[in-house]
C-alpha cells in the first residue's frame, strides 16, 4: 500500500462537468482527513474513505474543514486556488498524507498530498500548511 501524491483523476472530470466550486460565495466546502502510512491513495481514489484514516487524540474522522485563503485566480496560463493552515490541536497522531475532498453528497475526491515519511504529533499540534498560492506552487493548479 502507498500513498502517490496526485489531483484525482475524478476531480479533472467533475471540474469538467461543472461539479466542483471553490468559488467564495459556494454553499460547497472542502475537507482534509489524514492517513497512515497503510492507507492506498492515489490519483485513482475517488471518494473520501474512512479506510486507514488516522485515529488518536485531537482527530476526529472525516478531518478538518478547509478554508479557501486564496479564491480560483490565474496567472498566464494557470489557474490556482489554495488553503488555510489547518491544525489539529492538542493532537497525538502520526500520518503519512492526506486526502482533500469535497464534504457532503458523495465526498468526492480533490486530491491526495503525500507527507514522503511518517509525521507525528505528541500532545501538540499537527499543522498543514500549505504551500505559496501563486501559479508555480499552488496546492491546486492548473495549467
Amino acid at each position: 500500500m502507498a500513498i502517490t501524491q496526485a489531483m484525482c483523476t475524478s476531480f479533472k472530470q467533475a471540474l469538467l462537468d461543472g461539479e466542483m466550486d471553490f468559488s467564495s460565495n459556494t454553499a460547497q466546502s472542502y475537507k482534509i482527513a489524514l492517513y497512515t502510512s497503510s492507507a492506498s491513495l492515489d490519483a485513482a481514489t475517488t471518494a473520501y474513505t474512512t479506510s486507514n484514516e488516522v485515529s488518536g487524540t485531537g482527530y476526529s474522522a472525516g478531518g478538518n474543514t478547509l478554508t479557501i485563503s486564496t479564491a480560483p485566480t490565474t496567472s498566464g496560463t494557470t489557474a490556482f486556488l489554495s488553503f488555510g493552515t489547518t491544525t489539529w490541536s492538542t493532537a497525538t497522531i502520526t500520518a503519512r498524507g492526506a486526502l482533500i475532498y469535497q464534504a457532503g453528497g458523495s465526498t468526492p475526491a480533490v486530491a491526495v498530498l503525500d507527507f514522503g515519511g511518517d509525521k507525528t504529533s505528541t500532545a501538540g499540534d499537527f499543522q498543514i500548511t500549505f504551500p505559496t498560492a501563486d501559479a508555480t506552487n499552488a496546492i491546486i493548479r492548473i495549467a
